[in-house]
């Protein structure tokens, strides 16, 4: 199971990337292997704000169709707009080119609510 050491998760599978002030935003490698193939994905594009623990979009698989929950508050600044033609990046690169946004954190202090890689581990073992 590929947990990277530089991530943090939320409970319900999702990842955050800190690059400054921007975090990078997608599912993880369980959560796509969980969900199986990723056929769709639907953030909306006029996305402005995203609220901690509250949905952003839904990821639709073969199997089922599952909510994203935002790990962190910030101001979206960007959808990846490959997933459109190519949502199975889910699957192939959960944590590369399968990223879902990027938002600017307004609060980083949430991060320290976020699990940690062992963590994480854990919760999913």
């Amino acid at each position: 199971m590929n947990i990277p050491a530089e991530l943090k998760f939320t409970k319900d599978h999702e990842w955050i990337k800190l690059e400054g002030n921007v975090g990078t935003i997608g599912i993880t490698d369980f959560a796509q292997g969980e969900l199986g193939d990723v056929v769709f994905v639907d953030v909306d594009p006029k996305l402005s704000q995203i609220t901690s623990g509250e949905s952003f979009g839904t990821i639709e698989a073969v199997k089922t169709v599952s909510e994203l929950y935002a790990p962190c508050n910030g101001k979206v600044v960007e959808v990846n707009s490959k997933l459109e033609s190519e949502p199975q990046l889910v699957n192939s690169d959960p944590y590369g080119d399968g990223w879902i946004i990027k938002i600017e954190l307004t609060d980083m202090n949430q991060l320290n609510e976020l699990l940690s890689p062992e963590a994480y581990r854990e919760q999913i073992s």
